[in-house]
C-alpha cells in the first residue's frame, strides 16, 4: 500500500513552516490517540503514521530531502540518495520519543503546572500558598442569633524583611542550572521520557543566589493573625465558611491560600437540634397531667412561654410551639419548636399521702359511693399541698 503524502497526513499544505507543522501534528495526535480512540481499529496505525510525518517534516534535513525526492529519500533505494549520506534509519524506525516529547508540554503544560517562556524554557510562576482549616466551636445559642467572632489563626505571612521575594537586598532569582527554568529534569528510557522535579530549584524553575536571611530565602515567615469572622444565624454543626486570600502565603510573592473555617455547635443542656425544628422535654406534675393546666417553658431566645397542657396528658405527648426553633441560614424563617411532655412521679411520700394514694386507686372501683366527690377534694389538695 502506498504512503500518503506527510503533508496530506498532518493536514498542512506544502511549504508551512515549522509551527504551522506543530500546530498540524498536535491537532492530530490529539485527535487520533488510541487510547481517545478504543472503538478504532485503525487509531493506532494512524497515530502512528502522524508521528512517522512528524519525525520527517519537523527536522530541517529531512524536510528537505523528502520535498525533493519524496517517500524514495528514505527507502534505501536510491543510490546516492539521503539515505546513502547516512540518515540512519528511516521515519519509522525513528525518533517517535523526540516528536512527541516536542508538543507534550504543548498538550500537557496547563495540567503539569508549566509555562512555556521564550527560547521554549518555561516561566516560573509563583507558587499558591496552602489552604487552611480552621475548626470553630459556638453554643447553640450563638448559631441562633450569630455573631461576630475574634480568632487567631498560626499561619505564614509574606516576609517583611524582603517583601516575599525570598531574596537578601531586593536581589531576583535567577534561573536554576540545572533545569534551565524548566523546573523538571528529563531521562531517556528506550521508548520513553521520564520526568521528575528538579531537585535543585525543587520545581520552581529559579534559585536565589542570596536568600533572605529572615525567612530563608522562603519569602514567608511563621506568625499568629488575628480575624475577625462573621457567623451567620442558623449555622449548624458541619457549616464551612471560607475566607479567601488568608491561608498561607505563597511562596516568594505567590499568591495566599483560603482560610476554611469548619462549625461545630456544642450540645445544649436543654434543647435537642434536628435541622431548623428544636426539641425540649418539659417535666409536669402528675396533678396538671391528669386535670390539665399550664407550664412555662424556656425559648432559645432566652424568653419564656407559657404552654397549655390538656386534661389527661400523658408522658411522651408533643406540643409546637410555632416559628419558635432556629432561624434558616440562607433565607428567611424559622423552624418550631416541640415540647415533650414528662410525666413526674412524687417519691418520698409520707404514710399519709401513701394511705390518700391508695384510697384515690380504690376509688375508681366505687362509682356508687356517696362519698366519692368528698374524696377528690382531699386528693386534690394532697396534690396542691404536694405540689407547693
Amino acid at each position: 500500500m502506498a504512503k500518503r503524502d506527510y503533508y496530506e497526513v498532518l493536514g498542512v499544505e506544502r511549504g508551512a513552516s515549522a509551527d504551522e507543522i506543530k500546530k498540524g501534528y498536535r491537532k492530530k495526535a490529539k485527535e487520533l490517540h488510541p487510547d481517545r480512540n478504543s472503538d478504532n481499529p485503525d487509531a493506532e496505525a494512524q497515530f502512528k503514521e502522524v508521528n512517522e510525518a512528524y519525525d520527517v517534516l519537523k527536522d530541517p534535513e529531512k524536510k528537505a530531502a523528502y520535498d525533493r525526492f519524496g517517500h524514495a529519500a528514505f527507502d534505501g533505494g536510491m543510490a546516492g540518495g539521503p539515505r546513502a549520506g547516512g540518515y540512519g534509519g528511516g521515519p519509522g524506525q525513528g525518533d517517535f520519543a523526540s516528536a512527541f516529547s516536542d508538543v507534550f508540554e504543548d498538550l500537557f503544560g496547563d495540567f503539569m503546572g508549566g509555562q512555556r517562556g521564550p527560547g521554549g524554557g518555561r516561566r516560573s510562576r509563583a507558587t499558591r500558598g496552602s489552604d487552611l482549616r480552621y475548626n470553630l466551636r459556638i453554643s447553640l445559642e450563638e448559631a441562633y442569633s450569630g455573631l461576630q467572632k475574634q480568632i487567631t489563626v498560626p499561619s505564614s505571612v509574606p516576609c517583611s524583611s524582603c517583601s516575599g521575594t525570598g531574596s537578601d537586598g531586593g536581589s531576583e532569582p535567577v534561573t536554576c542550572p540545572t533545569c534551565s527554568g524548566m523546573g523538571k529534569v528529563r531521562a531517556q528510557q528506550g521508548f520513553f521520557t521520564v520526568e521528575r522535579t528538579c531537585p535543585t530549584c525543587s520545581g520552581a524553575g529559579q534559585i536565589v543566589k542570596n536568600p533572605c536571611s529572615a525567612c530563608g530565602g522562603a519569602g514567608r515567615v511563621q506568625k499568629d493573625r488575628a480575624l475577625s469572622v462573621n457567623i451567620p444565624a442558623g449555622v449548624e454543626t458541619g457549616t464551612r465558611i471560607r475566607l479567601s486570600g488568608e491561608g498561607e502565603a505563597g511562596l516568594r510573592g505567590g499568591p495566599a491560600g483560603d482560610l476554611y473555617i469548619f462549625i461545630e455547635v456544642e450540645d445544649h443542656p436543654l434543647f435537642q437540634r434536628d435541622g431548623m425544628d428544636l426539641f425540649c422535654r418539659v417535666p409536669v406534675s402528675m396533678v396538671a397531667a391528669a386535670l390539665g393546666g399550664e407550664v412555662e417553658v424556656p425559648t432559645i431566645d432566652g424568653g419564656r412561654s407559657r404552654v397549655k397542657v390538656p386534661e389527661g396528658s400523658q408522658s411522651g405527648r408533643q406540643m409546637r410551639l410555632r416559628s419558635k426553633g432556629m432561624p434558616a441560614l440562607r433565607g428567611s424563617g424559622s423552624g418550631d419548636m416541640y415540647i415533650e411532655l414528662a410525666v413526674e412521679t412524687p417519691v418520698k411520700l409520707t404514710s399519709e399521702q401513701k394511705a390518700l394514694l391508695r384510697q384515690f386507686e380504690e376509688s375508681f372501683s366505687q362509682s356508687n359511693n356517696p362519698n366519692a366527690s368528698g374524696f377528690f377534694d382531699k386528693v386534690k389538695k394532697f396534690w396542691d399541698d404536694l405540689a407547693s
